[in-house]
């Protein structure tokens, strides 16, 4: 991975060097975010005992994603990406920063919480599209899927180290210091893109070189016509939903399922959870060595039938095979990085640079409205024909969304449509 990417003819040279400072400042930033979200919700447990505020604090960290998403892409694709980024990385910080004083000085309130919550997640849902698309800038489309892989990769390592991490740091200081080591990792992701060059999208214009003026809203139906117009790229996004109805309830589901089907304990749940992030971490590491197939997506849906048939054979097994269940449900979570990280890398190498952040975030955001809709009705049906059935039911539909993946032309070769030239001439680098 030694070759100088070029943008217009300019050559971007040094990109892994770049490129990967910024992403491990990026990873540092993410691991402070996650020991204090697990502070947060350790306090909130300990302070209040109330499910319904538990239940409020993950709506103010939903609900922003969801409602800002196609307002963040839309800049994105319209503003300086890098600009974005540290912006964005600032207000986590400015907020994070607050909360050090509040618990400090003994002013924090319930509603304070919420409210930090609805700032971070209000700014991480304009951070990730910026830097989703920019990746596509920075890295050659040969090697977006071994990124795929890494930050998969790095998703699992979070989800396994960040609670212990929190959890030793709640045992050894205050929440308010910890409050304050999410401040400090904030500065390894904002001080690499305060140095680094990355490619920017020039200011777009029409025919007569006259700069095309649009309101977010243009910019927002111009991205779902955008979709609509690429059938294969329309199924991506059906897909996604469908994806995260079904299978976001069984996740929500898996206490239960743990205590009543299989009669086990918060031990064995997080043993289920620990699953799902050494899972993602394996098969995040797997990706970023193998890159997968060389159409991306075929690799997607491999991981959709798998993943798939593992979670309905969870639902198959009796209450007296826990052990089988942690192995099966290890598999399942070992593929979430074969769905995810070859659909990143498809849209970031076929999608066209100026139309990837409004792509990203309405993809984002069609698959985060499915979430709620499939939790409302999980519960019900779960206790009407059980909870079991949910995990079969979810899991066969997962896997025909692979098997009919593979059967669809549009879906086969969506990376063939719409692919970006090596020579980008909308592209110059600041």
């Amino acid at each position: 991975m030694n070759e100088t990417l070029k943008f217009a003819g300019k050559p971007y040279p040094h990109w892994q060097r770049r490129f990967f400072t910024i992403w491990s400042g990026q990873a540092i930033s993410m691991l402070g975010s996650q020991i204090v979200s697990f502070a947060i919700v350790w306090y909130l447990t300990e302070q209040t005992g109330s499910a319904t505020v538990l239940a409020i604090a993950s709506m103010f960290g939903i609900l922003p994603n969801i409602l800002l998403s196609p307002f963040a892409g839309a800049m994105a694709d319209r503003g300086d990406r890098k600009s974005i980024m540290i912006i964005s990385d600032l207000i986590v910080g400015l907020a994070r920063l607050l909360g050090f004083f509040l618990f400090l000085t003994g002013a924090i309130q319930v509603w304070h919480i919420y409210l930090m919550i609805f700032v971070g997640s209000a700014a991480g849902s304009f951070q990730h599209p910026a830097m989703a698309s920019s990746t596509g800038l920075m890295v050659p489309k040969k090697h977006l899927s071994r990124v795929a892989g890494m930050n998969q990769t790095l998703q699992g390592a979070l989800s396994i180290a960040g609670p212990p991490l929190g959890a030793l740091l709640m045992s050894l200081t205050t929440i308010a210091n910890i409050y304050m080591v999410d401040v400090i990792t904030m500065l390894f992701a904002v001080l690499p893109l305060l140095f680094i060059p990355i490619p920017r999208l020039e200011t777009r214009k029409d025919s007569n070189g006259d700069v095309i003026k649009q309101s977010f809203f243009q910019d927002i139906k111009e991205g779902f016509q955008y979709i609509l117009n690429w059938k294969g790229l329309t199924l991506l996004l059906l897909s996604a939903m469908l994806i995260n109805f079904l299978i976001s309830p069984a996740m929500s589901l898996l206490p239960l399922l743990v205590s009543k089907h299989f009669g086990g304990n918060e031990v064995q749940l997080a043993l289920m959870n620990s699953m799902l992030g050494i899972g993602m971490l394996i098969g995040g590491i797997i990706l970023s060595i193998w890159g997968g197939f060389k159409r991306r997506i075929f690799t997607s849906f491999m991981g959709l039938i798998v993943s798939g048939l593992s979670l309905a054979v969870v639902g198959f097994i009796p209450s007296t095979g826990f052990s089988v269940a942690v192995f099966v449900f290890l598999i399942s979570a070992l593929m979430i990085p074969f769905i995810n990280g070859p659909i990143h890398a498809v849209v970031q190498s076929a999608v066209t640079p100026e139309m990837q952040g409004r792509v990203i975030s309405l993809i984002g955001t069609a698959a985060g409205f499915a979430m709620p809709i499939g939790l409302a009705i999980a519960g019900p049906v779960s206790d009407a024909i059980g909870i079991q059935t949910w995990f079969i039911i979810g899991g066969i539909c997962m896997s025909l969304t692979g098997i009919l993946g593979f059967m669809s032309p549009a879906m086969r070769h969506i990376e063939d449509q719409h692919q970006r030239s090596e020579s980008i001439e909308a592209l110059s680098t600041n």
